[in-house]
């Protein structure tokens, strides 16, 4: 059951002096996350190829987040934790990847229904997951209003008309009721037309290459098509923005923009590094939130949740971890806000089924000041899945190339930072080094930073209730999995039977 809700008069008196005086309304809410896209790749947060305006709409009008870490480098993690304002080691089996997603956790989508919202999502929402037959009358994002298709649209984009979609869910709201959406788009998720990039007439010459690929003409070019990717998730959020506008609804309706975890490469989704969770984030609410202003401040997507539920006047449940981002939009500062904010906490187990036996890659990490710090709990195993297949990394031109040049003198060093073991702890100024190609860990300069981080992380997954450190280890690895397996790596028995049951 989850807590009423708060009185108007309880409402007004947590509101900004904008409100006060008029009728309060509770605030819609408009929630927009892309498949795999790494922070640096909107127009806002400065990259000069890539075209971003609702994105960018969104920051101008509202906040542009600077530090805003997933929860995981995957995207059913990561989505789970965000629904439930939880970390993933904190939820079961919804904690990995393909799995079941458990009824018995709450997520706010459900809760604000229950108090009075029109839910609803288009696209991708949680997963990937069972949730069936854990018990869901529907994906625990909302349900479904994907009804509208688009017409002859290239295959490696979706053919779902999400802003068709959220057209005709407003058209099913109830006169005069708040609402609660989830755009999910499946872009900028693999596969990509190859080529298309360059097609639309984007120039290889612009890229800015991060720093963990090797600088080529096809890495390139495989960038501008993951580029034109998540110009297509911008453009059906520009036409969402334009319809609430028209409606006379922008102006309530709180609007996150975001994605699940990082870019689709080698070296950047699936793993700790800063380009597999460091992610774009804008968000508004221009009732009462002063647009125009860049926050600075370490946010977790456990926080989601937990804001939602604060602005529609609801009680959160106490399991949730993260803390409401309401103080940060009303505020009318940019840089450093919220003191409080010294950390993140962020971590992966189970991905694709890339292991023998389904073996997981455990590890854990926290962001604090520059520093980020990684804790690999189980080195020897093959972080990005075991050769030759690597199948923690999707199938694209940029792996391709890089594994048929791993040979080559000035590729090899750049093969290992993404395919290659990792030690158990690694340490990295990301101001410095973004791409996280050097490791501190055991630089004697920096063991007073390695030691404390470490210290905080153990105590912190402990807190939590952490399996991996609290007498369950190995409890990830007997997850039933519901996606393909790979016959050639093996599994566990009981997984088989899902196996056959889903096919492979």
């Amino acid at each position: 059951m989850t807590a009423p809700l708060l009185t108007r008069r309880a409402v007004l008196a947590a509101a900004p002096a904008i409100l006060r005086g008029a009728q309060a309304r509770r605030p819609n809410i408009l929630f927009a996350i892309s498949d795999d896209q790494s922070y640096a790749h909107t127009s806002a947060t400065g990259d000069r190829i890539v075209k971003t305006p609702a994105f960018d709409r969104v920051a101008a009008q509202g906040v542009l987040f600077r530090q805003a870490y997933s929860l995981s480098p995957g995207c059913a993690p990561s989505r789970a934790g965000l629904l439930t304002g939880r970390y993933p080691w904190q939820i079961e089996e919804a904690g990995t990847h393909a799995s079941l997603f458990p009824r018995k956790f709450s997520v706010y989508p459900e809760i604000l229904q229950q108090n009075g919202y029109f839910v609803g999502l288009t696209g991708k929402g949680a997963g990937p997951c069972n949730f069936k037959e854990a018990g869901w009358p529907h994906n625990p994002a909302g349900p479904s209003f994907d009804a509208v298709k688009l017409a002859g649209i290239g295959k490696a984009m979706s053919s779902n008309d999400y802003a068709g979609n959220f057209q005709a869910f407003l058209q099913a709201r109830p006169k005069d009721q708040p609402f609660c959406f989830w755009y999910g788009g499946t872009e900028p998720h693999r596969g990509y037309v190859k080529g298309s990039g360059r097609k639309s007439g984007k120039r290889i010459e612009d890229v800015v290459v991060p720093p963990f690929l090797p600088d080529t003409g096809e890495i390139r070019s495989d960038i501008l098509d993951y580029y034109l990717e998540i110009e297509h998730f911008d453009r059906h959020l520009g036409r969402m923005l334009d319809e609430l506008e028209k409606r006379g609804e922008l102006d309530n309706t709180i609007v996150i923009a975001t994605a699940d975890n990082g870019m689709s490469f080698p070296g950047a989704k699936a793993t700790m590094y800063d380009y597999g969770i460091h992610l774009p984030l804008a968000a508004m609410w221009k009732a009462q939130a002063k647009g125009g202003r860049t926050c600075t401040d370490l946010v977790s997507f456990a926080d989601f949740a937990p804001t939602f539920l604060e602005a529609a006047g609801v009680a959160r449940p106490t399991p949730m971890v993260g803390r409401s981002l309401l103080n940060i939009l009303r505020s009318t500062r940019s840089g450093a806000i919220d003191p409080e904010r010294t950390r993140i906490f962020s971590g992966r187990e189970r991905h694709s089924h890339a292991r023998f036996d389904n073996l997981s890659y455990p590890a854990r990490a926290m962001r604090e000041g520059n520093f980020l710090y990684v804790w690999n709990m189980k080195p020897g195993r093959w972080p990005a899945g075991d050769p030759e297949q690597y199948a923690d990394i999707d199938g694209a031109p940029s792996k391709d190339w890089m594994m048929a040049h791993r040979a080559d003198p000035k590729v090899q060093p750049l093969f290992e930072h993404g395919f290659g073991k990792r030690p158990e702890e690694q340490l990295f100024d990301v101001a410095k080094d973004p791409g996280c190609l050097r490791n501190l860990a055991s630089d004697p300069t920096h063991a007073a930073t390695r030691q404390s981080m470490r210290s905080t992380l153990e105590a912190a997954l402990r807190q939590h209730n952490d399996p991996r450190l609290t007498g369950n280890p190995d409890i990830w690895e007997r997850y039933p999995r519901y996606s393909p397996m790979r016959p050639e790596l093996g599994g566990f028995a009981e997984q088989g039977k899902y196996n056959t049951k889903y096919g492979k």
